[in-house]
């Protein structure tokens, strides 16, 4: 059975967080009373793995493909390294609440506690309401025992870097480094497949049964880089019709592509999977004569390595894509 651009099931995941916006601007069927504040749309997350939603081959999960079409859905050289296991995670997440702050550890790390990927990760800033901010890195570089300090004071935002918020802004947030989202910040995040994250402060909140979530202190410290950091902020300038790098790690690459005519994207000088998310607009997917797949803001679809080129169609005025590979 041949491959095509393969769209997933979304996977609901209520947090304490949690907000409307996911429905009110992503079109995401949001279960009713729900406080839903992340999508998974592309996961590979044992418990979590994607299911087709789309074509002949809806209903099988990502797993079962790779294990089936191997290198010809992720790539050869992704399938050598990774086998079965899919490599990154895409995500929405709506913060109607501030999220804890937190850290994630690193390859090395996750492997001997956890035997796990480590967490690396971007934020692609979808909307943000007035004066919303977020916390990425240390305003200064300081100690263990500065830190630790601080922590146990209620101090700690005193040392936190807060970054003011708007539509449009990229954040590189490598493993070890302490962050947060603040409210009102609607984001797409693009990580390495793992679900382990570090939590050192809740803002002292309590969920509906007066119960307050667990924090991992000891675990956090032996993680965190202390130092500060210039520019936590990514710098890029949008080129029509081109693809613009907004993160280039060892666990994926990000562009950003604002399409006004058509654009022919060969997937074979790359050998690996596409994942396209719409940021905004509407476009059409075309990988074959006669086939095509239509792509609207708040979906997601993977472009199996083996379709060797494809064209990106806009149907709107203001399409813009993330464009995310290995």
């Amino acid at each position: 059975m041949s491959l095509y651009p393969l769209k997933f099931k979304t996977i609901y995941k209520e947090k304490i967080w949690g907000g409307n916006k996911l429905k009110t601007q992503l079109n995401k069927e949001v279960p009713a009373n729900a406080k839903v504040g992340e999508t998974w749309e592309v996961s590979g997350i044992d418990g979590d793995i994607s299911v087709v939603s789309n074509g002949t081959l809806e209903g099988n999960s990502l797993q079962d493909l790779i294990e089936i079409y191997m290198g010809d859905l992720v790539g050869d050289k992704i399938y050598d390294k990774y086998g079965i296991e899919f490599p990154v995670l895409i995500k929405f997440i709506d913060a109607n609440d501030d999220l804890s702050i937190q850290v994630h550890p690193d390859n090395n790390i996750a492997k001997q506690r956890h035997n796990a990927f480590g967490k690396t990760e971007m934020w692609y800033v979808l909307d943000a309401e007035k004066d919303s901010k977020l916390i990425s890195g240390f305003n200064k570089t300081v100690t263990k025992r500065e830190y630790l300090n601080k922590l146990e004071a209620n101090e700690i935002s005193d040392i936190l870097n807060f970054e003011p918020v708007k539509k449009g802004d990229v954040f590189f947030i490598p493993a070890g480094r302490v962050h947060a989202i603040g409210s009102g910040i609607l984001l797409a995040e693009i990580q390495q497949t793992s679900d382990i994250t570090y939590r050192i402060y809740d803002w002292d909140r309590k969920d509906d049964n007066g119960k307050s979530r667990d924090l991992h202190t000891d675990l956090a410290l032996d993680v965190l880089d202390f130092k500060k950091h210039d520019n936590y902020k990514t710098q890029y300038k949008t080129i029509k019709n081109e693809a613009v790098e907004l993160a280039k790690t060892d666990y994926f690459k990000t562009n950003i592509i604002e399409l006004t005519k058509k654009l022919e994207i060969d997937i074979f000088k790359i050998d690996s999977f596409i994942i396209y998310i719409a940021t905004e607009g509407e476009c059409d997917i075309i990988y074959s004569t006669k086939d095509f797949i239509n792509l609207k803001k708040g979906e997601t679809v993977l472009i199996p390595a083996e379709l060797n080129n494809i064209i990106l169609n806009p149907k709107t005025d203001n399409c813009t894509l993330l464009e995310v590979y290995m």
